[in-house]
């Protein structure tokens, strides 16, 4: 008898570090939208929608939502805006303007990051952690190669804005390398910043 209950009590340890079988009971309209997704290839299947879903849950707090229209990351409000409202108030921006105005919402930004994950925006070894947070906040896709940040795909079209956001986000100086995306900026080494004064 000792035996069977040491037996069971194994097997009752292995059950609770192994994953736990969760049902969803879905309405039908739900059910029927996923199942389109599947179908068309935009998702792969069931569980992997759902793992993508709560990856995007932890990445963007969506916890933080108050109703619908009102949500915070952090100590931002964020909203969901079309980029053509963007460009239209980018083009009442003078040019020479550009540069400036992206430096000041990069530093913004880095205000809210810093306070929000808890490490400097400038620690260049946390750049990953950063890049991930702008791109699940649709400001493009970010890549670091050496000395040069590539931007594909992103929400400004306009490299002098963006330059200047990435200079106040991260504390850093950038040579713009193209004018159109995607956009591959250089960032310049401390003696070329030092011999430019």
């Amino acid at each position: 008898m000792q035996e069977n209950d040491k037996k069971i009590e194994e097997m009752l340890k292995k059950n609770k570090e192994s994953a736990k079988r969760t049902t969803i009971i879905l309405e039908k309209e739900e059910r029927e939208f996923i199942d389109s997704l599947i179908r068309e290839g935009k998702e792969p299947g069931i569980k992997p929608l759902i793992s993508k879903m709560l990856d995007v849950y932890r990445s963007m707090m969506i916890y933080d939502w108050r109703f619908p229209g009102e949500y915070y990351c952090g100590i931002s409000r964020i909203a969901f805006i079309n980029v053509e409202l963007i460009n239209i108030l980018i083009q009442h921006i003078p040019e020479e303007k550009w540069r400036e105005i992206g430096g000041k919402m990069g530093e913004a930004a880095k205000v809210s990051m810093e306070a929000t994950l808890g490490f400097q925006t400038a620690n260049r070894e946390k750049w990953s952690e950063v890049f991930k947070r702008l791109r699940v906040q649709g400001f493009g896709d970010f890549y670091l190669r050496d000395k040069y940040i590539l931007i594909k795909t992103p929400f400004i079209n306009e490299p002098e804005i963006l330059a200047g956001f990435l200079e106040g986000l991260l504390g850093i100086e950038l040579d713009i390398k193209t004018s159109t995306a995607p956009f591959v900026f250089e960032t310049k080494e401390k003696a070329d910043s030092a011999a430019s004064e």
